[in-house]
């Protein structure tokens, strides 16, 4: 667990204790059991947010916070109910805080979860995030077998749909793959292709995506039918 990036989460940790995030899993102790010891083995003191009697606060007072993966709408709809959205928010952007996430966790860091391949098991209050960068990102992205004639939907099909509805880059990461943003920089590490309403490119390991901190996102804007009269 966390062992493909390891050397980066020493980098970002640097010292400090990281506040994890598991309740984007139902199995709060065992998903922070397991995590606190993978970050220990890199040397790295971590704290669930979940053991404490105010986990809220131990949220927006970390210096370093881990959100875990799991369900991205479970997730969403747990740190709107602790109403932190916007204190971590403002944190991370003004460098009080550093901000790890893996999948689910990594889908609240963009604006909207719109981009999740999860299920809706639940409703949160509304779709936006924190907004920590300003484009989407497609978590566990797979390329097409074009061999299959049943494969049904594919991933890129579901990414232009969501194009359709909304002017805003996709960044598709590959099983493995990560990106770092610091500052005005943002790098890849690892494959990974970017979508938008010209098409896709493939991007290779170490691409440097800093352009795409400059993304002004443009949500639902998508063609509907003329109101008509029912009855």
């Amino acid at each position: 667990m966390f062992a493909h990036a390891a050397a980066a989460f020493v980098e970002v940790a640097a010292g400090r204790r990281v506040t994890f995030v598991p309740f984007a899993l139902a199995d709060w102790d065992g998903y922070a059991d397991r995590a606190e010891r993978a970050m220990g083995a890199l040397g790295i003191e971590a704290v669930s947010a979940h053991r404490s009697r105010s986990p809220g606060s131990d949220i927006v007072d970390a210096e370093v916070i881990m959100m875990g993966g799991g369900n991205s709408f479970r997730l969403l709809d747990s740190l709107q109910g602790l109403g932190v959205l916007e204190r971590l928010s403002s944190n991370v952007r003004s460098g009080a805080t550093s901000y790890m996430g893996a999948s689910a966790g990594t889908n609240v860091a963009c604006p909207s979860i719109r981009t999740t391949n999860d299920m809706p098991i639940c409703v949160p209050m509304s779709l936006d995030a924190l907004g920590l960068v300003p484009f989407q990102i497609n978590l566990h992205y797979v390329d097409a077998d074009p061999q299959s004639q049943f494969m049904g939907e594919t991933r890129d099909e579901r990414i232009h749909e969501f194009l359709e509805e909304n002017d805003c880059p996709v960044v598709a990461l590959y099983e493995g793959s990560w990106l770092r943003v610091s500052g005005s920089t943002a790098t890849l590490t690892g494959p990974a292709r970017i979508f938008d309403r010209s098409g896709a490119t493939a991007l290779e390991d170490g691409s440097d995506v800093s352009h795409l901190l400059d993304a002004r996102a443009r949500f639902g804007d998508g063609r509907r039918p003329a109101p008509g009269i029912v009855g």
